[in-house]
């Protein structure tokens, strides 16, 4: 995936006259650009790829699908917001199977014009989202290697000290071999939409905006105004889509966050004082004045018949009202309910294991790793302090320092086709972000 950060609110616009051909006489209509092409050295074959074309949209911007004249390869683009040191700056360090990392980071002319920022990613074919509301039948084994991939993912961000607070179906991309990335608008089968993440340190009480998560895979505390809030806030996501991903519609869809809560409420029963320690006073006022309702976890059966008791058992540890007592990542991906999905994700999806020319697999001793160097949560307040030239700064000399893969630097081509378009292509479904919290009396 290809993503574009925007760090200018007004964008030059730049008309070009003619198509610069390649050194053998070959027109690139191609929106990406090797800068020795630019400059008109150096000469790319681009026959028989497919156009640059729109293929979805974010919470930020438009997607468009373009090809790597370096390699050939497709890659997505995708226009962002200001977040972007953050974003790039994870994005750049995430080596996971289930998390999207940072192929590359096109090369801006200079400092003085440095008005935006292209990120090349890998490019998904579809995400979780379609395939959940798709004719598609899935199994058992899909559940279980969907569910697994993603709490792989989010162990690998949660120790690196990052909170996605944003997952969500259409986060977690997915390729026709069934292997899911977990997608961040910065910092999110692979996890992917880092746009809503930060880096938290589990041993402060700092204080967090709620404005996280889009509704439907909202916790119950931060439905309740909660300002201090843990890793846990993610696993109440992961157990939604699990319920979704066995009932094939959205566990809690109401129409608002006091409806969500109240869904939330029909299903695990009312809440005690204690398990709504987090939640504002006028959250707690608003349950304890309302009927006392029982739990009835046995709805959960009949989301379908892949609806086990061991997969109950496992959703309703992770749909759990105390975050305190929620099941952690680690304890997940340890229960039984996945153990076939972790051994069909390490039997032929994964990198980290190997097959010999035998023909046998050598399993790595650690299937699921953790970030070698988690993100110091010093570094994301100073990052609040600096100004938009001192940041712009900051990362000029992070993409600079960068080695390029194939060492040969990326540059947007302003003479393509798809260029106008490109730099044009606006937000496409603004009811992608999360709506206000409700404001608690």
């Amino acid at each position: 995936l290809l993503s574009f950060e925007s760090i200018s609110i007004s964008m030059a616009l730049v008309s070009h006259q003619r198509c610069m051909p390649t050194a053998n006489g070959e027109t690139n209509h191609s929106l990406l650009a090797t800068q020795s092409y630019l400059s008109g050295n150096v000469g790319t074959s681009l026959q028989n790829v497919q156009p640059d074309r729109p293929i979805g949209y974010g919470a930020f911007g438009v997607v468009w699908s373009v090809t790597d004249p370096r390699s050939g390869k497709r890659v997505a683009l995708k226009p962002s917001c200001k977040r972007v040191f953050r974003e790039i700056r994870m994005l750049s360090s995430f080596k996971n199977d289930n998390v999207l990392s940072c192929l590359d980071i096109l090369h801006p002319p200079n400092a003085r014009m440095f008005v935006e920022i292209y990120v090349l990613t890998e490019l998904m074919q579809s995400d979780l989202h379609k395939i959940i509301v798709s004719p598609q039948p899935l199994t058992t084994d899909h559940v279980k290697v969907f569910v697994y991939q993603i709490l792989r993912g989010l162990l690998y961000l949660h120790s690196a000290r990052i909170l996605h607070r944003d997952i969500k179906p259409g986060n977690l991309l997915v390729n026709s071999n069934c292997l899911l990335k977990v997608k961040g608008k910065i910092i999110s089968k692979k996890i992917c939409d880092f746009g809503l993440a930060r880096v938290w340190d589990p041993s402060e009480q700092a204080t967090l905006t709620h404005e996280v998560v889009t509704q439907y895979y909202r916790a119950p505390e931060l439905l309740m105004g909660a300002r201090n809030y843990t890793a846990a806030v993610d696993v109440w996501s992961v157990g939604c889509i699990f319920a979704e991903l066995l009932g094939r519609r959205i566990l809690f869809q109401a129409q608002g966050p006091v409806e969500q809560l109240n869904l939330i409420i029909d299903l695990l029963g009312t809440p005690s004082v204690a398990e709504m320690r987090y939640a504002c006073e006028g959250a707690r006022n608003h349950v304890l004045k309302s009927p006392f309702r029982p739990p009835k976890y046995f709805k959960l059966y009949s989301l379908s018949q892949q609806a086990t008791q061991e997969a109950v058992g496992l959703l309703t540890q992770m749909l759990c009202f105390d975050p305190d007592k929620r099941i952690t990542v680690g304890d997940a991906l340890a229960h039984p309910y996945l153990e076939e999905g972790r051994l069909r994700f390490h039997s032929c999806m994964c990198s980290c294991c190997r097959t010999t020319s035998n023909g046998t697999r050598v399993y790595a001793q650690n299937p699921e790793p953790v970030h070698s160097e988690p993100f110091d949560v010093k570094w994301e307040k100073e990052l609040s302090r600096l100004s938009m030239f001192e940041l712009r700064d900051r990362i000029y000399k992070f993409i600079i320092e960068r080695a390029p893969p194939y060492h040969i630097p990326l540059c947007i081509n302003p003479d393509s086709n798809a260029f106008k378009s490109f730099i044009t292509s606006s937000v496409a479904q603004a009811s992608e972000l999360p709506p206000s919290p409700h404001a608690w009396e």
